[in-house]
């Protein structure tokens, strides 16, 4: 085994825009990101479209934001989280333009906003049109590379944590992380640190039919989980309505700016069915409009999304991002309704934070959609997962300072801002090669019974397949993490008796008054319900026990 590696740098798992953030505002701090892909590539921010929702405009305020995400989230919202993060908005909008964010502006200088689902006013600020996750990563990566006291190390991901346990009070406190190459299968490698900033992204690539990048399938979440740190809100998956239906895995994502700007959602029989549904037809909230698209694909009558009136031949220019995804589809949006489908598309559940980023285990700091602030709730409102991407990473930067002794020259002798240490791990080969066939089988279990519509036996289902999954993969760490989480998601389905916001159950279709808070769990709690479960159904069938906690 490789001999484990010591630097004072703060570790942060992930190169999204969180991550990014979270790197500039430490600086000088020397901090080590561990990153799948090469920068740019790979990352869910990169691939948001929308835009960063904040209260810009002058007619609009932080605090109808604020009511505005409350009300999305169906009664779990923390209120003390929404008017935090409502209020800190406009401030993260201005920083990011200082740092040379291209967003929209009117020949005025006036940001261009548009209006989203749920949203009461317009205050979605967007960078040409659909453009805005891969503009803002675009400014962040060119400041991260000019940055020298942030070292990248592409083509490595995290595997699981290290940590200490204190005999006397029995806190832990995570000490490390282990890692290993992305592109190759390799041994695993410790890399010892103060502290860790998990940034990982979110768990929608779990589902077969999703809108995120290959590598985010709930990995980070579970090496979380596997270390002991809790859970909330896991349930809660967000299904996006306006997934291009057109064969890629990934699904393209067709914005929702786009129904904003006017566009309607059509069936095969040419009927506007959102109107017969909600007050704010096309822009009701995402779960409302998710689930009635995914009626209309059950039925037969193949949902699509009309911008020929609203838009015409704009939509070619105003949204590159479509129209480069209908072009490869052979679709002609100025001559034809774009067909659509619903996808897995943002977690609002993850590893619990509380409003400086800190999880449950000392040390341990999270943020973008790894995390669970209380912010979302049971469906969360357009745009504000970028919002709070840039809040908590922040937030966090600024705790991780407040916390962690500084380095000094005396500690660290080669340190200084300019040239701080760097580390160069070797990895020795090895390893084992993720199953191509056992993960298509998980993310096939979650679409059929973890999905749009979920009861008891398909989430009872789900568990025992999971359980085979572990005990056939018992040597892959990387899809552990990945089990992990599918079985928080899973359980917590199964113990909220109700439906709410993106969790939606056919044996309990009204929301239950009792059941109007969030949720909290840890694997441990997860797997006693996975052995309950798979008692009931085969007695002599044990859960397996691979966690490191």
């Amino acid at each position: 085994m490789t001999a484990p590696l010591t630097t004072e740098r703060i570790v942060i798992v992930g190169a999204g825009l969180a991550a990014l953030y979270a790197a500039l505002e430490l600086a000088p701090r020397p901090v080590l990101m561990i990153s799948p892909e090469p920068l740019g590539l790979g990352a869910s921010s990169a691939w948001a479209q929308g835009g960063v929702a904040a209260a810009m405009a002058a007619s609009d305020t932080p605090e109808a934001h604020s009511r505005d995400a409350r009300a999305a989230g169906a009664g779990t919202v923390d209120p003390e989280v929404a008017e935090m993060v409502t209020q800190m908005a406009r401030r993260h909008i201005l920083d990011l333009t200082a740092l040379g964010a291209p967003f929209d502006r009117d020949p005025h200088g006036n940001y261009v906003m548009s209006r989203e689902a749920a949203h009461s006013a317009a205050r979605v600020v967007r960078v040409k049109g659909d453009q805005a996750g891969y503009q803002i990563m675009e400014t962040l990566i060119e400041a991260v590379r000019a940055t020298p006291s942030i070292q990248v190390l592409e083509g490595t991901e995290a595997l699981r944590l290290e940590t200490h346990t204190d005999l006397n009070s029995e806190n832990k406190t995570v000490t490390g992380v282990w890692i290993r190459r992305s592109d190759a299968a390799t041994q695993p490698v410790l890399i010892r640190c103060p502290g860790v900033l998990l940034a990982g992204g979110g768990s929608g690539g779990l589902y077969a039919h999703t809108t995120n990048p290959p590598r985010i399938r709930g990995q980070v979440i579970g090496l979380a989980a596997r270390a002991g740190a809790r859970i909330a809100d896991a349930e809660f998956v967000q299904f996006h309505p306006t997934a291009v239906d057109c064969g890629e895995d990934p699904a393209p994502l067709a914005t929702e700016a786009l129904r904003g700007e006017g566009a309607t959602l059509i069936n095969a029989d040419g009927i506007r069915f959102m109107r017969d549904l909600h007050p704010d037809a096309e822009l009701a909230p995402r779960d409302i409009v998710a689930r009635a698209i995914f009626a209309e694909t059950q039925a037969g009558r193949r949902p699509m999304l009309d911008t020929r009136a609203a838009l015409g031949a704009e939509v070619l220019q105003r949204f590159p991002a479509l129209a480069e995804t209908c072009a490869r589809a052979g679709i002609d949006p100025v001559a034809q309704p774009i067909p659509v489908a619903v996808a897995a598309h943002y977690h609002m559940g993850g590893i619990e934070t509380d409003l400086q980023g800190r999880a449950s285990l000392d040390h341990l700091w999270v943020s973008g959609e790894a995390a669970s602030t209380g912010l979302h709730g049971a469906n969360r409102l357009a745009s504000n997962g970028l919002l709070e991407a840039l809040v908590y990473a922040r937030r966090a930067a600024a705790d991780i300072a407040g916390t962690l002794a500084p380095v000094t020259c005396e500690a660290v002798p080669e340190y200084s801002p300019e040239r701080p240490p760097e580390l160069h791990p070797s990895f020795a080969p090895g390893g084992r090669e993720m199953d191509a066939d056992a993960v298509q089988r998980l993310r096939q279990t979650m679409t059929n019974h973890v999905g749009m519509r979920r009861d008891e036996a398909g989430l009872q289902q789900a568990l025992i397949i999971l359980s085979d999954l572990e005990i056939t993969q018992a040597e892959d760490e990387a899809f552990l993490n990945m089990c992990a989480t599918a079985i928080l998601i899973t359980a917590s389905a199964l113990q909220r008796r109700e439906s709410r916001g993106g969790h939606f159950r056919d044996d309990f279709p009204q929301p239950d008054p009792t059941f109007a808070q969030r949720s909290h769990i840890t694997l441990t709690e997860a797997r006693s319900i996975q052995t309950r479960v798979l008692h009931s159904a085969r007695p002599t069938q044990q859960a397996p026990r691979k966690d490191t906690q």
